[in-house]
């Protein structure tokens, strides 16, 4: 599956009809930007069940803000609606697999238990 390209319209509607969302957010004018993006498009070759989405951070201003991006590329990974992975920088692609492995692999009734007990201890 190719990458798709999300915007303020789409993104709730991906995260939500999707288990698994890797996002990359970029920009045109940023050089390891461009470095990354074959990387991204490789690995997205390799995993036909998970969603590979990319955010342009200047079309979509509205959604970098929203998400508090301040430096690009960064990844994000969303699991089952919980954004479980985020980090600013370019990953090698074999990193990348292996995150998508351990993302992959990961409890997520745990990871949603984890999630619970932090709000509750906001509260």
């Amino acid at each position: 599956m190719s990458t798709i390209e999300l915007t303020a319209k789409t993104f709730d509607k991906v995260i939500s009809d999707n288990d698994f969302v890797v996002i990359d957010f970029w920009a045109e004018w940023c050089g390891p930007c461009r470095k990354f993006g074959p990387v991204f498009e490789r690995v997205s070759e390799k995993h036909d069940e998970i969603v590979f989405a990319k955010v342009d951070t200047e079309a979509q201003q509205e959604l970098a803000q929203a998400f508090e991006i301040t430096s690009i590329p960064t990844l994000m990974i969303v699991r089952e609606n919980i954004a479980v992975f985020r980090q600013p920088g370019a990953l090698p692609e074999a990193a990348l697999d292996d995150l998508i492995n351990q993302v992959r692999n990961l409890d997520m009734n745990e990871v949603r238990a984890s999630v619970a007990a932090a709000q509750q201890s906001k509260h």
